[in-house]
């Protein structure tokens, strides 16, 4: 799955506002020299870092944006995660588009999804963002403070939502596969 989305981003445009990606950032807690392996094949040597969360509490997805945003060398990241292996192509194009727009610090994903009622909704998936790296000592306030909620730290940010809901968009862009089943309905 990480290989996979690893291709798909190596096939993002937006990199210095227009351009490929100038490399990845792998979030991992294990097994960095098989991560490391795996983007080398994908975006070659030099552009590739693998960094673990600061420390051993596992913070979930604000952990790991602070882990890219410590050696992120570049005025934006784009976040994904690897358990969603059908995310746009075109996802660094729009959120820049957007985040450019609004001026904002970080646009976020916004896609269908079902609620516990069965009914389609626009739903945050702010796993799947663009952020400019100076949001950095935002972040560590806010974790160093017990923090841990994506929306509470985005709260304090210029947000802007972008939604993915577009004819021609897959409705099954941003689904999480996390088990073999769930990978195998996706793959049908």
């Amino acid at each position: 799955m990480a290989q996979h989305a690893l291709q798909r981003l190596a096939t993002q445009q937006g990199g210095a506002y227009g351009g490929a990606l100038a490399g990845a950032i792998v979030n991992a807690n294990r097994n960095p020299r098989v991560y490391l392996a795996m983007c080398e094949a994908t975006f070659g040597s030099g552009r590739v870092q693998v960094v673990p969360d600061r420390d051993a509490e596992f913070a979930g997805p604000l952990a790991g944006f602070q882990a890219g945003l410590d050696v992120c060398s570049t005025a934006l990241m784009l976040t994904v995660p690897c358990d969603s292996p059908l995310f746009p192509l075109d996802l660094a194009q729009r959120l820049l588009a957007a985040l450019l727009q609004a001026d904002a610090d970080m646009a976020v994903v916004m896609a269908p999804e079902a609620g516990r009622d069965g009914q389609m909704a626009l739903r945050s998936q702010p796993v799947f963002c663009l952020m400019r790296t100076a949001v950095a000592p935002s972040l560590q306030a806010f974790l160093a403070t017990g923090g841990r909620k994506v929306d509470a730290w985005t709260a304090g940010l210029r947000l802007v939502q972008v939604p993915f809901d577009a004819p021609g968009d897959d409705p099954r862009a941003f689904a999480n596969a996390n088990t073999l089943d769930e990978l195998r309905q996706l793959e049908s």
